[in-house]
Formats: structure tokens, sequence, C-alpha cells
């Protein structure tokens, strides 16, 4: 009888240290944030959600990560560069398997980008570029030919010669910088002339504040290119406020600007196709995770969309 006592103690006692060790096991887990094993883990930073383009974007990239079956972190940076680099960090604690990022500012994103190279984490850029550090991929539009898509359509209209406005995005973003490089590479030589040149950081707020200002100090102008479409739709509102005739140009065609265009208000965009991008950007981490050769560069069709 003291025999089959002391071996259902035994028995029990067993028992309890097996739960313990199971609980032991889901708590480490919850707490690290860790995922099924064989699941890639994809980290992504994105400049902005108060922007469309960027929304779809993000949604983009979402939809193409359920559809993969891969976890997919998402951080916005706020359009703030300290901001980013401190997502950057916390996805390198995470311990992602990749970081596609999306930066805010091409110069001020490399030494996080470096922080991921020297962690062994490969990092894919998406519409915008890092200007340092090592990039396994970058996944954008040829925003150089947009900018003289652009500067063609506006030559066009005004039949090769007026007074034309260039609102600038964020300082330091290759976005902008490429935009307006391709922009002005197309009119020159033409008979348009850049009386004013201005940033208002792709925001429709500050474009709309920026185009009010020069409005009131240049008394002749014949068109507006904005280097996205939430300066562009901005600007508009100021011009009409004023009671002005001006082209407006955007660029990323937005459904707010597609919608504009098909009033009759925005006279063109160049569409992106930001859907496309995160998809793509998706795709590419998955295959990079999966220790499979990439192109240096994946490029997205731009088209022109005009009523």
């Amino acid at each position: 009888m003291k025999k089959i006592i002391v071996s259902l103690l035994v028995l029990v006692l067993a028992m309890g240290i097996v739960g313990c060790n199971k609980d032991n096991a889901a708590n480490n887990t919850a707490s690290t944030g860790g995922t099924a094993e064989g699941t890639t883990t994809i980290g992504f930073v994105v400049s902005t959600q108060t922007n469309p383009f960027f929304v779809t974007l993000k949604e983009g990239a979402e939809a193409k990560a359920k559809e993969l079956g891969v976890e997919l972190i998402v951080l916005d940076a706020q359009d703030d560069s300290t901001k980013a680099a401190s997502n950057m960090e916390d996805l390198i604690t995470r311990g992602v398997d990749v970081i596609v990022v999306n930066p805010t500012d091409s110069d001020a994103i490399v030494p996080s980008v470096e922080a991921a190279n020297e962690a062994g984490i490969p990092v894919i850029t998406v519409d915008r570029v890092s200007n340092g550090g090592e990039v396994v991929s970058s996944v954008a539009s040829d925003n150089i030919a947009g900018g003289k898509m652009a500067g063609e359509f506006i030559i066009e209209k005004l039949a090769g010669k007026g007074k034309v406005v260039e609102l600038e995005g964020i300082s330091g973003a290759n976005s902008a910088i490429e935009r307006g490089q391709g922009f002005n590479e197309a009119i020159e030589g033409s008979g348009l002339e850049v009386v004013a040149k201005q940033t208002a950081d792709y925001d429709r707020s500050k474009g709309l504040e920026v185009m009010e200002n020069i409005l009131q100090s240049q008394p002749e102008i014949d068109a507006v290119f904005a280097h996205n479409d939430e300066m562009a739709l901005g600007a508009l509102e100021a011009i009409k406020a004023a009671g002005r005739d001006i082209i407006v140009v955007g660029f990323d065609a937005t459904d707010d600007a597609v919608a504009s265009v098909e009033a009759g208000d925005l006279a063109a965009t160049i569409a992106q196709q930001p859907d496309i991008m995160g998809q793509k950007a998706i795709e590419i981490a998955q295959k990079v995770a999966n220790g499979e050769e990439v192109e240096a560069s994946i490029p997205v069709e731009l088209k022109m969309v005009t009523k």
C-alpha cells in the first residue's frame, strides 16, 4: 500500500513540473513576440500615415503579406526622421528577418540602415532610397521620368511659353530631388520660366499656405507643378479662392487627385501605383528571407492621368 501511495505522489509531482514548464514556455513566447516556427517576419517602416499615398502603400504591403502568410510589423515614422530611426531600432531589437523601409529622409536613414547591416538583417527600400548603407533591393518608380512627364505636359498645354511655380516635397527626400530634377530637365531650353520654387513638405495644408503667399507675390502664373497630389490639391484650393486660372499638375494619382482631374479641376497627375509598390516590396522581402537572389532595382511603371 505504501508503495502505491509513493508512486501516486511521484506521478502528481511529475505532472506539476511538466505543467510549469509549459506555462514558462508560453510566457517566454509572449514576452519576446515570438512567432510560429518557420514564419517569416518582415518589419515595415512607413514614412507617414496621414498621406493617402502612403496609406495605400501600406495596404498593398499588408495584402501581399496576408497572401504569402508572412508576419508584417508596420511602424509609422510620422514624417519624423528621429521617429524613423527609433522604429528601425525597434525592429532590429525584435530580430525581424527583413526590414522594408520607406525613408522620410534619404540621408537621415543611413545610420539605421548601417545598424541593420551590422545586425545581419537585410534592408529593402520602397518609394524612396537610402543614400548609404547596404540595401539589397529598391522598389520605386522612376521619379526623374515622372518629373519629365509633368514638364512635357505643361510645355504642351502652354504651347512652350509661360510662368511656372514648383512646389517641392520634403527637403532631403530623394523623391523630391528626382521629381524636381526631371521637371527642370524637361523645361530647360523651353519658354517656361520658374518664377517661384518652395517646399511644402508633401502636405496639403502647407501647399495651400505656400501657394497663397506665392499668389500674392507673383501677379503672373500660368502653371504649377507640385511634387505630390496633396500639395497640388492645396495649391488648387488657394488658386480657386484667389479667382485665378492656373494649370496645376500633381504626382501620385491619389483617389482625391484622380477625382479632381475627372471633375476638370486638377489638370493632370502622374500615377505611381503605390499599392503595387507595397506588394512588390513584400514579395522581394520574402524572397530575400528565403535566400533567393533579387534584382537591386525593381521599377514600377508610371502613367499620366488626364481627363
